[in-house]
């Protein structure tokens, strides 16, 4: 009897072992995990060193890039070009690519992911945010935000929002704010 005693015991112990090992091994292998925004050392390892746009290849500024690493694993991504070779219609509107996985909405117009050339323009009314698709047709233009009150401002940066879950795209002052949508 006392055999058997041992033994349960002893399986007991085994058991309770093998569990406390097995949650300290699940839980070091599933940490929370968060979105992280991307600064030009994170972007450039991610991104091509040149890109298609408009039926020719324009390398990127990797100094000038960033982006969103979201939890689940997808990017939005986007780098200031090299547009010279553009036509100066094309290179007004068309200062960076502007890479997404997933879709976003950006001040109310929604984008599908894919690859898109972004820029800033002046207009009568102030500065405007364009998206153009990868043959230089124009998607949509909305209103960009100067910010006055940012340091150290780049030719390209990509921020958190005021809010959780929003992120802001920079060229130089002028921001717009996106965010990730279900559809």
């Amino acid at each position: 009897m006392k055999f058997v005693t041992r033994v349960r015991v002893a399986f007991f112990v085994l058991l309770a072992v093998i569990s406390t090992s097995a949650l300290h091994v699940s839980a070091q292998t599933a940490p929370t995990q968060t979105n992280t925004i991307l600064h030009p050392a994170d972007a450039t390892k991610i991104l091509p060193a040149a890109v298609f746009f408009r039926g020719q290849s324009a390398t990127i500024q990797g100094r000038n890039s960033g982006g969103v690493h979201f939890a689940d694993g997808f990017f939005v991504l986007v780098s200031m070009v090299d547009n010279s070779g553009y036509s100066t219609g094309i290179q007004e509107k068309y200062q960076a690519y502007f890479i997404t996985e997933v879709p976003l909405d950006i001040n109310g117009h929604h984008l599908v992911p894919g690859a898109y050339g972004v820029g800033i323009i002046k207009n009568a009314s102030g500065p405007q945010f364009v998206v153009l698709d990868i043959g230089a047709h124009d998607l949509f233009a909305t209103d960009a935000v100067s910010d006055i009150k940012f340091r150290r401002p780049t030719p390209l940066q990509v921020t958190e929002g005021e809010t959780p879950g929003k992120y802001r795209l920079y060229f130089g002052r002028n921001y717009v704010e996106f965010e990730r949508t279900a559809q």
